[in-house]
């Protein structure tokens, strides 16, 4: 880790990490493709393999990976104050915006069909692109790591689910494991998270304790906010892959002890399509628009820390831990292989949900190879390509 990085201030990380979530369309795989651009490379702050190493723990952790990567690099910045700082500034304006639908502020549900909307999409794919070309050129140098990213896009194509996930990733660490051996490779940053380990051990410890008794005080008190805090925290403890893959567990959360129509939950999901930043901020929308009180500006603030605080009570137990795993010649071989299968991953995602979601039409492709090309090859700044992206796709739907 360069030195750079331990003078950031936490105030500095809020202001980096509210304009990406003002910004960042297109889902967490997208989002890692804007995190990758900002601080891998243009501010440096990380290098590819640090940056794949904190990819591919968070993909292993329940909870949002892509707000889980921002959290760690708030960490790496600026201490446990940037972590909160990161998470403030890319889920907030999301949050804020989903909050305000519920009160009916606006027409955010019908900005789904916009065209600058699809431009933002189309950017996304191009965003994602240019992370897999990057990433692949880095972490997949040699015939065997490149075929471990293959072989791990077509299990995860085949299995498009969290199991699929969690399984490419073991058996990249499996591979490298076995058949990546080569000298220990002295690791000159290091990703220090200015952490004590009784903190992490401790932040553990309540993880699995809130997991156990929240469900228990909710039954016996029968207090409605135990109940939302209880069932929002479990869906947020025990979701793999991310923000479509929790909807399921909160319909089943909210819809059916009424606290919030079918109807209504899918308008806020609706909503949630149309707007930056991760898809978990949708928690927020559910407190605010339920009929039982707390809801409005408090019901969402208490669901949306209530659906985050088990991912990062996690992330703080574990990340104290792996600079020093990943230092260790066994660790190393694994993690070449998992960085390979994270290259995997993203070719994956590259297709479904990227491509598949954006690119409709001859003028959808030229939007994205345009984006691409301004990247990768002109350097531009990633807001700059989502701005022109927005434009095009606009100016093409006029025609």
């Amino acid at each position: 880790m360069t030195a750079q990085v331990s003078k950031i201030r936490a105030a500095t990380v809020l202001g980096i990490f509210f304009r990406l979530g003002c910004t960042s369309f297109g889902g967490p795989i997208a989002h890692l493709g804007f995190f990758r651009a900002e601080f891998v490379a243009r501010r440096r702050w990380l290098d590819e393999a640090e940056f794949a190493d904190m990819v591919a723990l968070c993909q292993s952790l329940p909870g949002p990976a892509s707000s889980q990567v921002a959290a760690s690099i708030g960490l790496v910045a600026a201490g446990l104050p940037g972590l909160f700082a990161a998470w403030l500034g890319f889920t907030l304006p999301s949050a804020a915006a989903l909050i305000l639908f519920a009160y009916g502020v606006g027409r955010v549900g019908s900005l789904a069909t916009s065209p600058w909307l699809h431009g933002l999409k189309i950017v996304a794919v191009a965003v994602v692109a240019q992370a897999l070309w990057g990433m692949a050129r880095s972490l997949c140098p040699d015939r065997l790591r490149m075929t471990i990213a293959i072989a791990m896009a077509v299990l995860t194509l085949a299995v498009p689910s969290a199991p699929g996930q969690i399984a490419a990733i073991i058996l990249g660490a499996l591979i490298g494991w076995r058949w990546i051996r080569e000298p220990p490779k002295p690791i000159a940053g290091t990703l220090s998270f200015s952490l004590p380990r009784a903190l992490a051990l401790t932040a553990l410890v309540v993880f699995a304790a809130l997991l156990a008794i929240l469900p228990l005080a909710a039954d016996a008190s029968g207090s409605h906010i135990a109940a939302l805090v209880s069932r929002f925290y479990r869906a947020g403890a025990l979701v793999f892959g991310g923000g479509h893959v929790v909807l399921p567990l909160l319909q089943q959360a909210v819809v059916p002890p009424g606290w919030i129509s079918n109807g209504g939950f899918l308008a806020g999901y609706g909503a949630a399509q149309a707007v930056p930043g991760p898809l978990f901020t949708f928690a927020a929308y559910l407190g605010a628009a339920m009929g039982p009180q707390p809801n409005g500006w408090l019901g969402g603030l208490i669901c949306l820390i209530s659906i985050y605080l088990p991912s990062f009570l996690l992330l703080i137990g574990v990340l104290p831990y792996w600079d020093g795993l990943r230092r260790a010649a066994a660790v190393q071989s694994a993690s070449r292989g998992v960085n390979a299968a994270v290259v995997g991953l993203l070719l994956s995602a590259l297709y479904d949900p990227v491509w598949t979601s954006a690119i409709d039409t001859r003028g959808d492709f030229a939007i994205g190879i345009a984006a691409f090309l301004l990247l990768v090859f002109w350097r531009a700044p990633p807001w700059l390509v989502v701005l022109l992206g927005a434009a095009a796709a606009e100016l093409v739907a006029s025609l």
